[in-house]
C-alpha cells in the first residue's frame, strides 16, 4: 500500500466546524479556467514523461497487472481533453505548460505519486467551484472533477491496494492551497504566461516520514512567532489542534482516509492571512482488507 510523505494530524481539542476558507480577493471565472488550466497541464505532463519512460514490462516486473499501463495510458488521454477542453475555452489567452520535475524513478512511485496528483485534482476543481459563477463552466467543471475522483480512485485501490475513498465527504481545497502542493513540481513558467491569483505557501513537512494513527508527528516550518494551529481539512470540516512550543502534534488512534493539514495562527477560520505553512497530506488506511 502506497504511504504520502506529506501530513496531517487530528488531535483531541476544537471541535469540528463547517470548512471554511476565506480569500482577500474573489478570482474570476478567466482566473477559474487559468488555474484549472495549469493544473491540467501539470498532469498531463506526468503521464507522458512517465508512460514514455516505462513500458508495459517495466510495469509487469513491478507487480502490476498486465492492464495497468494501459489504464493510465487512458488517463493520461483524458488529462490531455482536459487541456484542449480548457485551453480552447481561454483561446489566444490560454497559460502554456510550464517545466516540471516529478520525484519519481520507477513504476512504483510513479503510481505513488499519480494517486496524490489525482486526489489533489479533484480536491482542487472541488474547493474552486464556489467561485465560479457561469453555470456552463460550472456544469463543465464538475464533468472534470468527476472523472478526476474516478482516476483517483482507481489509483487507490486497483493498483496501490488502498482505499478508494475517505468517507461519505471529500475535501474541498483552496486555489492557494493546491497551487502549493503543485509548485512542488514546477520549475520554472513561461515569461509571457498571464498572472494568476495564487501564491505558494512556506513549505511544512514532518517527521518519522510515515507515522500512524497515535504517533507524535514532529513538525517542521518557520514559525510566525504568535500561538500556532495545526488546521485539518477533513471532508467538509475543519478540526483546530494547538500546536505545542517544541513543533509537535499527536495523531489520533481512530485518524482514518486523506486529511490535509496547515499550520495557522487562527483557531477559528483558516484563511490566506493566517496560514503560517502547508498543505501537507497524509492517508490513513481504514481497516478493511481491500478484495480484488
Amino acid at each position: 500500500m502506497f504511504s504520502s510523505s506529506f501530513v496531517i494530524s487530528l488531535l483531541a481539542a476544537s471541535a469540528a466546524v463547517a470548512h471554511p476558507i476565506t480569500r482577500n480577493n474573489r478570482p474570476s471565472d478567466t482566473d477559474i479556467l487559468q488555474y484549472a488550466l495549469t493544473l491540467e497541464h501539470l498532469e498531463s505532463k506526468f503521464y507522458r514523461e512517465a508512460l514514455a519512460k516505462f513500458d508495459e514490462k517495466d510495469f509487469t516486473d513491478a507487480g502490476f497487472p498486465d492492464f495497468a499501463r494501459k489504464r493510465f495510458v487512458q488517463i493520461g488521454e483524458h488529462e490531455k481533453t482536459h487541456v484542449d477542453f480548457l485551453s480552447t475555452a481561454l483561446g489566444d489567452i490560454a497559460v502554456k505548460p510550464c517545466e516540471y520535475s516529478f520525484p519519481y524513478d520507477d513504476p512504483k512511485s510513479f503510481a505513488g505519486l499519480s494517486m496524490l496528483l489525482e486526489g489533489v485534482g479533484t480536491s482542487a476543481y472541488l474547493g474552486a467551484a464556489k467561485f465560479i459563477e457561469n453555470k456552463d463552466y460550472l456544469t463543465a467543471a464538475a464533468s472534470v472533477l468527476a472523472t478526476e475522483a474516478r482516476h483517483a480512485t482507481w489509483v487507490a485501490s486497483a493498483i496501490n491496494k488502498g482505499d478508494p475513498w475517505s468517507g461519505a465527504l471529500d475535501t474541498p481545497l483552496d486555489l492557494d492551497q493546491v497551487f502549493s502542493l503543485a509548485a512542488a513540481f514546477i520549475t520554472s513558467c513561461p515569461d509571457s504566461n498571464p498572472k494568476l491569483p495564487v501564491k505558494a505557501f512556506p513549505v511544512l513537512s514532518f517527521s518519522p516520514a510515515t507515522p500512524h494513527p497515535g504517533d507524535s508527528v514532529q513538525l517542521s516550518y518557520s514559525s510566525s512567532g504568535k500561538s500556532e494551529y495545526f488546521a485539518i481539512f477533513t471532508g467538509l470540516s475543519t478540526i483546530f489542534v494547538p500546536i505545542s512550543d517544541d513543533k509537535k502534534v499527536t495523531i489520533p488512534s481512530d485518524a482514518v482516509g486523506t486529511v490535509y493539514g496547515v499550520v495557522t495562527t487562527s483557531n477559528e477560520m483558516v484563511s490566506d492571512d493566517n496560514t503560517v505553512a502547508g498543505p501537507v497530506i497524509m492517508i490513513f488506511p481504514d481497516d478493511v482488507e481491500p478484495k480484488f
